[in-house]
């Protein structure tokens, strides 16, 4: 016992540890709830907005719920966020919106807007609710509006409050730490005494502590005696341990030595022979002992070292035929498959040679009377299966898993010379070399031991000329193979990698195979061992085979239709993708680092030369109206059929938000029967050909890419304001190349795909990664431009979502058809593509 005890009043210190940390995560706590309140506030007020101006538009047409959605439903949402809506009638039905957005969810009975959050398609949304009254055949009703967005925005803002919040919190802490640190310090230098007599000890001094201790650790003084008397012991026993394990090794040698000293004086030649057979027992069983632990120490040691190299299959087995007694070796049944005979093991060679070793000779020794068959066949997914099967008495189930132990021997071969090692490094040597090892009873009798390995790359290739030709027949075959009946109206592509495979991007979307075939070879030039799959199809077609899941297996979408894209993003098909590049796209070409825009793309107007001048050509869309009005029925015009083009779609929808003159300019159309066509090389086509002699609302990168094939186009950039459309890419939540598809997206924004882009590819390269939408430059297209211009990309935010609105997306196709189609003029019709929509 300590002969004087001092007192430290430790409990002052974990008293003030507990309160402090009590309080902190109280106030933390609260403010946490704080901030996420807050910042709920703050968003409700222009989610309940959102869901007003819904409510709104909500009109009574021939007996039936119409809504108008506005464009500012959904524009004053943030733009960073997933945004879901739905109407419902009365009975719950569904008006428009989503149909699976609040299920489960109660009807609005109150024109006041409530709150609730809620998962949809695994993300957590915040969903205002309201309702908006309307008389009915007498009777009065409310009809459910719901607006909903992801919390990604809100838990942001949260967690600003929150830090700013608490950053004092651990200001305060540390300083009150720094106080109780300096106090018990003070309080526990009586403590000193004892480490400066354990630092001073001798290692094998393992008498009790004689220091004075303050009472407050005596109990811990007491334990540190106890455990110093319980290490002694254990060291006691260690020795007593090794000198067992010694006297193990040495009662064999002794048995040999005494039984052959009785032999020297046996004069019976019977007895003597005994004597020499106990000898020679006893010798083997020594000699395999130590054999076995040598080798097992041995094994050890080389897979802890082991490397990667190729071991062949075929020189593994003459090494352990030759390590066979001929007598056991007349037993041996060796079955290789042919297809093996070239076959390589990644691993180490004398670790394989003892593991197949130890199973043939462990099956050569319990079945003495048998032969023992030796089997190696292929496996699925490049693997070798080796068998080894015996005759002897097999092992019981209860048993198998213990044999695998070291030193544990099973109960029928207790009478056979052995270890307990054998099984334990076969088990060691599969299990590093990314094997199974299996034991299995035969029927009849005996056992089946299976080794499954993994092969390596194969021993032998074909010389170079003639693998080069089945690599060019191969690419050949894959080029012009026809697609199969499901995939007929998808064009696909490959472009195998220049050096050797090491992965294959598949890339789907509208755009032409020529011009993306300029972009895949441009990317492989710095990806050479990327092969690449372009399946070409309508971007309307894109997006439903997408929401169908009956898409081939595909990694990115590149499209044109920017709705389209934004409203697979935003219900949860994109994947997310940040890089250095990626963040310096302007905020327009970019949606919740999902969907990149990646072109700079101007919507123009083309004339017939031989009909127009640069100066007589329509400059703006009030001139094209009164070009329209002034020709009549002699006008004669084409544009994207909206129905069918997906792309075509977007752009009127662009312009009538924008103009008031829009559906003027649609009524004027279709006086002068204009030509709809679904794709932008047949609008110029046609003009080349004399048939137009205009082209409103044409895509100016195709008119660029193809140009050179005309000789009577020309091209008006409109002064009024000039639409630019950015081509899309997003990688599809369900891609096998995740990594991969990010280079790619990465490579179309380096500044060397955005030269070919600009270049080769003649989609037009964004004018400045830096530059914002209100500051991009008018952009020049073989030398027009034209500075009066107002450059109004159409950005990436959840407002594009309006024009895909099931009700208005109706009642604008509805109008488009009454002012433009349903004029009488069927000689001019055109009949649709059905392979492009709206390249």
């Amino acid at each position: 016992m300590p002969a004087r005890s001092f007192s430290i009043r430790n409990r002052i210190f974990a008293a003030a540890i507990v309160i402090l940390l009590a309080s902190s995560l109280g106030l933390f706590v609260f403010l946490r709830d704080y901030a996420r309140r807050a910042s709920d506030q703050a968003f409700d007020r222009v989610l309940a907005a959102s869901a007003l101006s819904i409510a709104g538009a909500i009109s009574m047409e021939d007996n039936r719920i119409a809504v108008e959605l506005p464009y500012a439903a959904l524009a004053m949402l943030s733009r960073q966020q997933r945004v879901f809506y739905s109407v419902r009638d009365p009975g719950g039905r569904l008006v428009t919106g989503y149909d699976d957005l609040d299920g489960g969810m109660p009807l609005a009975t109150s024109a006041n807007p409530t709150f609730a959050d809620h998962t949809y398609h695994g993300d957590a949304l915040r969903i205002a609710t309201l309702g908006r009254l309307i008389s009915f055949n007498r009777q009065t009703h409310w009809i459910t509006i719901r607006v909903a967005e992801t919390r990604d925005a809100r838990d942001a803002l949260a967690a600003e409050i929150l830090q700013r919040g608490a950053t004092p919190l651990p200001i305060m802490a540390a300083v009150a730490l720094v106080l109780l640190w300096f106090g018990i310090t003070r309080a526990f230098r009586p403590l000193r005494g004892l480490e400066r007599e354990l630092r001073h000890r001798q290692p094998e001094d393992m008498e009790p502590l004689s220091s004075p201790a303050p009472r407050e650790v005596t109990r811990l003084v007491e334990a540190l005696n106890g455990f110093m008397q319980r290490l002694q012991a254990m060291l006691d026993m260690l020795h007593n341990l090794v000198a067992d394990a010694a006297h193990q090794v040495r009662t064999p040698l002794a048995s040999l030595r005494a039984q052959a000293e009785v032999a020297l004086d046996e004069d019976d030649p019977k007895r003597l022979r005994e004597r020499l057979e106990r000898i020679l027992n006893n010798a083997t069983r020594a000699s395999l002992l130590v054999n076995q632990l040598m080798m097992d120490a041995t094994i050890t040691h080389r897979l802890g070292v082991r490397g990667n190299d190729l071991v062949e299959l075929l020189d593994v087995l003459d090494e352990v035929r030759q390590r066979i007694r001929p007598e056991d070796a007349a037993r041996l049944r060796i079955s290789l498959s042919p297809g093996l005979k070239d076959a390589r093991i990644v691993g180490d060679r004398v670790a394989l040679r003892e593991m197949m070793l130890n199973l043939i000779d462990n099956a050569l020794r319990h079945a003495p009377d048998s032969p023992v068959e030796v089997n190696i066949n292929p496996a699925p997914d490049r693997r070798l299966v080796l068998q080894v099967a015996d005759r002897g008495p097999g092992i019981p189930n209860a048993e198998k898993e213990q044999v695998l132990k070291r030193f544990v021997r099973g109960a029928a071969a207790q009478s056979t010379p052995g270890s307990g090692l054998g099984l334990a490094i076969v088990q060691s040597v599969v299990q590093s070399h990314g094997g199974a090892l299996t034991l299995r009873n035969r029927p009849g009798g005996g056992l089946l031991a299976c080794v499954t390995l993994p092969l390596g790359p194969a021993g032998r290739t074909l010389p170079g000329s003639l693998a080069s030709l089945c690599i060019a027949a191969a690419c050949i075959l894959g080029l012009i193979a026809a697609p199969s009946p499901a995939d007929a109206q998808i064009l696909t592509t490959r472009y195998p990698a220049a050096q050797h495979e090491t992965a294959t991007l598949t890339v789907a979307g509208p755009t032409d195979t020529p011009v993306f075939d300029t972009l895949a070879r441009a990317f492989q030039r710095t990806h050479p061992g990327i092969a690449l799959v372009y399946h070409e199809l309508g971007s309307r077609q894109l997006y439903e085979r997408t929401v169908a899941a009956s898409l081939p297996p595909t990694d990115v979408l590149i499209s044109s239709a920017e709705d389209l894209q934004l409203r697979l993003a935003n219900d949860g098909y994109a994947l997310r993708h940040e890089s250095p590049l990626t963040r310096r796209l302007p905020p327009w070409a970019i949606w919740r680092s999902e969907v990149f825009g990646f072109t700079f793309e101007p919507v123009v107007m083309v004339y017939n030369t031989d009909r127009y001048t640069a100066k007589t050509a329509p400059h703006s869309r009030s001139e094209l109206l009164r070009t329209l009005e002034r020709q009549g029925p002699h006008a004669r015009i084409g544009t994207y059929d909206i129905a069918i083009s997906s792309v075509g779609h977007l752009l009127v929808t662009q312009d009538e938000m924008i103009s008031s003159n829009f559906w003027g300019l649609a009524n004027a159309l279709g006086r002068v029967g204009v030509r709809l066509v679904a794709d932008t090389r047949d609008i110029l086509d046609r003009i080349e050909a004399g048939e137009l002699d205009l082209g409103y609302n044409v895509l100016g990168s195709y008119v660029r890419a193809y140009r050179g094939r005309y000789t009577k186009l020309g091209i008006v950039v409109p002064d009024d304001y000039q639409l630019v459309l950015t081509r899309t890419a997003l990688i599809l939540r369900q891609t096998r190349q995740p990594a991969l598809a990010g280079e790619f997206i990465d490579w179309l924004l380096s500044a060397q795909g955005q030269a070919v882009i600009d270049g080769p590819g003649g989609l037009g390269a964004l004018p400045d990664l830096r530059t914002d939408a209100d500051d991009a430059a008018p952009v020049a297209i073989d030398g027009l431009a034209h500075a009066s211009s107002i450059v109004q990309p159409i950005a990436l935010n959840p407002s594009l979502l309006v024009g895909l609105d099931q009700q208005r997306h109706e009642r604008f196709l509805r109008n488009w058809r009454r002012l433009v189609t349903d004029t009488p003029n069927p000689s001019d019709a055109v009949a649709p593509s059905n392979t492009t929509t709206g390249r």
